[in-house]
């Protein structure tokens, strides 16, 4: 890509004046086609709303590289729903990536007393690994999240890569009317009152009166899994 001849920081800065303001699809399909062809890749959770950003993505391309990160602490049912959502987007190209079995067997339970250090281990090692050759990653975080996702440039550089926020933007209400109007399926445990779903050892009901996110990792004064929040990669402290 002509574009990485500069510095990526530079770049980011640069992609994010040009198109931060294009309408979210038009975004995708600028970054995915041109911008980044063959270099980019959509990190999705197949979470409770994951499925707008993938339906997208595969409109503008369905083999656009898709990368889900199977920590084995996901519910049952959102493997349920990935390979339900894979089917009906036709997505030709989801690659699930896993931790290394004896770094899972050597944390044990760590999620209990260092949930940075488990999801170093389950997410952002193995994430790392997987986004080797691509100069670009897309991920669904919003600004309604609150937290660190408050003020989401559209398009960043995390230290490694450019990061495309295709949804900053968006609204609740938008969200709600773009998933009727694809008619998208709901992820099977939001009847049940779940607004944000990820490990199920790190996963409540959100907090009355308190953000969609609040019910992650609930016990901690944690916001982030890790693999948005630019620590080191390399010399993380998992507590071992």
């Amino acid at each position: 890509m002509a574009g990485m001849s500069i510095q990526p920081a530079a770049l980011a800065k640069s992609l994010n004046a040009d198109y931060a303001a294009l309408p979210s699809l038009e975004l995708l399909d600028v970054t995915v086609n041109k911008v980044f062809k063959n270099k980019i890749a959509l990190v999705s959770s197949f979470g409770t709303e994951a499925a707008l950003l993938l339906s997208m993505a595969a409109e503008i391309n369905p083999a656009t590289p898709v990368i889900f990160l199977d920590t084995l602490k996901h519910f049952p049912e959102t493997l349920e729903y990935r390979d339900k959502i894979i089917a009906l987007l036709k997505l030709t190209d989801v690659r699930i990536v896993k931790p290394e079995p004896s770094a899972v067997k050597s944390a044990g339970e760590l999620w209990k007393t260092n949930p940075d250090g488990c999801c170093h281990i389950r997410k952002v090692l193995p994430l790392e690994e997987a986004l080797t050759g691509f100069e670009a990653w897309i991920n669904g975080r919003k600004r309604i999240h609150g937290g660190l996702r408050a003020d989401l440039d559209v398009i960043e550089y995390d230290g490694r890569r450019i990061k495309v926020n295709a949804l900053a933007g968006w609204t609740q209400e938008q969200i709600d009317a773009e998933w009727e109007k694809r008619a998208l399926p709901e992820h099977p445990l939001v009847p049940f009152g779940y607004t944000s779903v990820g490990c199920m050892p790190c996963t409540a009901l959100p907090k009355p009166g308190e953000d969609a996110r609040s019910g992650r990792w609930a016990e901690f004064a944690k916001q982030e899994c890790g693999i948005h929040i630019g620590k080191k990669w390399d010399d993380f402290d998992t507590g071992l």
